[in-house]
């Protein structure tokens, strides 16, 4: 029996995929590609954006059409968040939500018996735990993610996301270590630590993310600890200090921006001022050598003048961030934002994502210039570059290396000699 699965979103559904997988294949599935033939065929959705639930809804008739006798499954957040849409639709035999990845499998084995259409997506409970899940390998053999939080209850103004994901609850400690140690022993030697709003890991358990990020640190074999996207104001002086005394702790820090502006900050229900993310910022540079600061910036927000974004366009290029992701504002169903007044034409948004993108591209191109002369540890992953051999070093910095010999999964010394197209090149120095 053959299974396929498509994956929308973030990191975390990528990681949930994985666990699918590894649970489809223990009762004798055999996983395959999605552009090929299967007997199953899982869309593991995302609903961030409502663009990203019609890609989930034609992916389904797609599947539908070219595999009119194959079983097809909607799972994810797209049906935890708007349950009697995604229910309706016809091309999905089986609707499950964000919350019941377990069940899956039985009810796909119910449903090759009995052909009975499924729809069950249970509600979030507000003292609901952690599901339990624990990776033993991935597709990309240098670097594993690790879901280690899911929930968010910060509620931003634009975002469905607590609607979909639910309380915050965290993973035990115990039961990171023994997952860490067991990709350890595959050969991993990299981590990233992912939530739905990682710096919240711990509130239900009386830690905090720092308690997971040293417990990772401890495993040994992982050579290297990074953390995914993070609130800012969640980051403390003294977490800043304590991860800056870790070896294993990678100094790159993906900062939510969302704007520069406090107006459209306030607007937006963002939980910081411009003057708090400058200080944390900064707090990071005193504390790493050679740290790296990336974002996200929303740009046409509703109510957003044109005075606003001039100062989130000074303020992205005042924090001289390494990259940026630059969106624009898309109205989600659902949430306040999109009942807001002042919705901007989209000729607008377009013509500010341009400025944003051409503003934080010369900050990238000058932090990449800064690495120039540099020796820096790189992680060699992938030899599909015009340039050679690439990887990253501990701020993420992609370079690559032409040398004869295959040197993926390996760590090595590499100085830097050039910046040239979005990435940095070099040679071996050790």
């Amino acid at each position: 029996m053959k299974i396929a699965f498509y994956t929308l979103g973030c990191k975390v559904n990528q990681y949930e995929t994985q666990i699918l997988e590894q649970q489809f294949s223990r009762l004798g599935f055999t996983v395959v590609d999605c552009g090929g033939d299967a007997d199953v065929y899982v869309v593991n959705s995302c609903t961030v954006t409502s663009s990203g639930d019609k890609k989930t809804r034609q992916t389904l008739r797609r599947f539908r059409r070219a595999h009119p006798g194959a079983v097809t499954v909607l799972t994810g957040c797209y049906p935890q968040a708007f349950p009697e849409e995604a229910a309706a639709i016809a091309e999905a035999d089986i609707v499950t939500g964000a919350r019941n990845r377990a069940d899956l499998p039985g009810a796909v084995l119910g449903f090759l018996e009995n052909r009975q259409r499924v729809v069950d997506i249970p509600a979030h409970d507000r003292g609901e735990g952690f599901e339990p899940m624990s990776a033993q390998g991935f597709l990309e053999r240098t670097r594993a993610f690790v879901k280690i939080e899911d929930g968010c209850d910060r509620y931003c103004s634009y975002c469905i996301i607590p609607y979909a994901r639910g309380p915050v609850r965290s993973k035990p400690l115990e039961d990171l270590t023994r997952e860490l140690e067991g990709l350890a022993r595959e050969g991993y030697r990299e981590v990233v630590l992912v939530g739905i709003n990682l710096p919240s890991y711990g509130r239900d358990l009386g830690l905090r993310l720092l308690d997971a990020v040293k417990a990772a640190c401890r495993v040994p074999g992982i050579r290297r600890v990074r953390l995914g996207s993070l609130e800012p104001e969640l980051l403390t002086d003294e977490d800043i200090a304590a991860m800056a005394a870790l070896p294993q702790f990678c100094p790159q820090f993906h900062l939510s921006l969302q704007s520069g502006c406090d107006r459209t900050l306030k607007a937006m229900n963002r939980h910081y001022d411009a003057a708090e993310y400058r200080r944390i910022v900064r707090g990071i540079r005193s504390a790493f050598p050679n740290p790296s600061v990336t974002t996200d910036i929303i740009v046409g927000f509703p109510g957003e003048t044109e005075a606003d974004f001039e100062q989130s366009l000074a303020f992205a290029e005042e924090i001289q961030l390494a990259k940026a992701h630059v969106f624009m504002y898309s109205p989600r169903e659902g949430t306040r934002a999109a009942a807001m007044a002042d919705q901007l034409s989209p000729a607008e948004k377009e013509r500010r994502s341009a400025r944003m993108i051409a503003a934080t591209d010369k900050t990238r191109d000058a932090f990449l210039q800064s690495q120039v002369g540099r020796v820096e540890e790189v992680l060699f992953e992938t030899s599909q570059t015009p340039y050679g051999i690439e990887g990253y070093t501990r701020n993420y910095t992609p370079v690559c290396v032409d040398v004869p010999q295959d040197i993926r999964g390996q760590l090595h010394l590499v100085r830097i000699t050039a910046a040239l197209g979005g990435r940095c090149l070099g040679e071996l120095a050790d």
